[in-house]
């Protein structure tokens, strides 16, 4: 079975309601899909989410990126998902999200054709039901109470505060709150997105050292590890996670050696796809270091059902999985990922599990004018 055609395609995602977090204001998913076709006439879908702070990738650098692979995916043998990502990494660096999109496809492509899940792709199930974080998002406090409560009616036992939107101690008093309506046998993380400098992060550690925090994602800057350990010695029983700095095995093991880190979050669209998150996931195990495993703001449930598999197969995802197809409009899928209970169930169907309704995938289908790289 060999790989016939890979066509990327660009989508606007319309969402409930916009998502805040710092310096960043989210009121559509700008995304992009890849669909794969096999000789075999068998189809297979992936997705990856812009993310210009995060991977430095925007929807047309990743359309003109997948354009650029195509000579090193198309006429290749489907099953030979390694031999791929390599011919991929030879014939260009970087760009991760475009590279996991198609991985993903790829994955979901044989997975159909064999009659398996992903998740026996990547090694095996270890787990079949998935604790999801609750994501708050609203930036403000009243309206953050308001929905860590419906939440928590839900029956979520995971939550995560977005905070680096305020000053510190704005944001510290607003974490207490939420913390103290969750209540104590709640996970509860906070995550800033880079949103401040060192002493603005210690000043918030400081701030909610007793608030009942389990772990702090990525207080400043991606590229700032010293600040990282800095917050990290300060933070007490609040464990340091690292989202945005992780884009390789390398930058585990580094974040590891300087005790900037106590668990990462594993994306795709960071390590290149559904393999290289669970290799990160491995190398986590290894070292100590708990996982999350997370989609990226605004992905669909195709990109959030790979979450899923890739949640299933890791050793461990003590610090859960973070799903963001619910903040969704509407969905690229006629079944969306259901959360219930605050749980998700990996699905056993083949491939990602998922029914792409390509009617959908033309409404909300953008025209990108395509660079063509020599």
């Amino acid at each position: 079975m060999k790989i016939t055609r890979v066509e990327p395609i660009a989508v606007s995602l319309p969402m409930t309601k916009p998502v805040f977090m710092a310096g960043v204001e989210i009121r559509q998913a700008d995304n992009v899909l890849v669909r794969i076709e096999a000789d075999s006439g068998v189809i297979g879908w992936g997705e990856a989410a812009s993310a210009p702070t995060m991977t430095g990738e925007t929807v047309e650098s990743m359309m003109a990126a997948i354009d650029y692979l195509l000579p090193a995916v198309e006429g290749r043998p489907a099953q030979d998902i390694a031999g791929t990502v390599a011919a991929m990494a030879g014939r260009m660096y970087g760009n991760s999200a475009a590279k996991a999109a198609i991985e993903m496809a790829i994955h979901d492509l044989v997975g159909r054709a064999t009659d398996q899940p992903a998740y026996a792709l990547l090694g095996g199930k270890q787990r079949s039901r998935m604790a999801i974080l609750g994501v708050i998002s609203t930036g403000e406090l009243t309206s953050d109470l308001r929905e860590a409560q419906k939440k928590k009616a839900e029956g979520y036992a995971a939550f995560k505060i977005k905070v680096g939107i305020e000053a510190p101690l704005t944001d510290a008093e607003r974490t207490r709150r939420v913390c103290a309506l969750l209540g104590s046998d709640a996970l509860i993380s906070a995550d800033a997105n880079q949103g401040w400098s060192e002493d603005e992060a210690l000043q918030y550690v400081r701030a909610v050292a007793d608030a009942g925090l389990d772990f702090f994602e990525q207080p400043v800057h991606a590229d700032d590890i010293a600040g990282m350990a800095a917050v990290a010695a300060a933070a007490g029983k609040i464990a340091i996670g690292a989202d945005e700095s992780i884009h390789s095995l390398e930058d585990i093991r580094r974040h590891h050696a300087h005790n900037a880190a106590r668990g990462v979050s594993l994306k795709t669209i960071k390590l290149g796809g559904m393999r290289g998150a669970m290799e990160a996931g491995r190398l986590c195990e290894t070292l100590g270091l708990n996982v999350n495993v997370s989609a990226k703001t605004g992905e669909s449930s195709i990109a959030c059902a790979a979450a899923t598999h890739i949640a299933a197969a890791l050793p461990q995802i003590a610090w859960g999985l973070t799903l963001s197809n619910a903040g969704l409009a509407d969905d690229m899928t006629t079944r969306p990922i259901r959360i219930d209970r605050g749980h998700v169930e990996v699905s056993d169907r083949p491939g990602l599990g998922i029914d792409v309704d390509e009617d959908r995938v033309r409404r909300y289908r953008r025209d990108v004018p395509m660079l063509r790289v020599a």
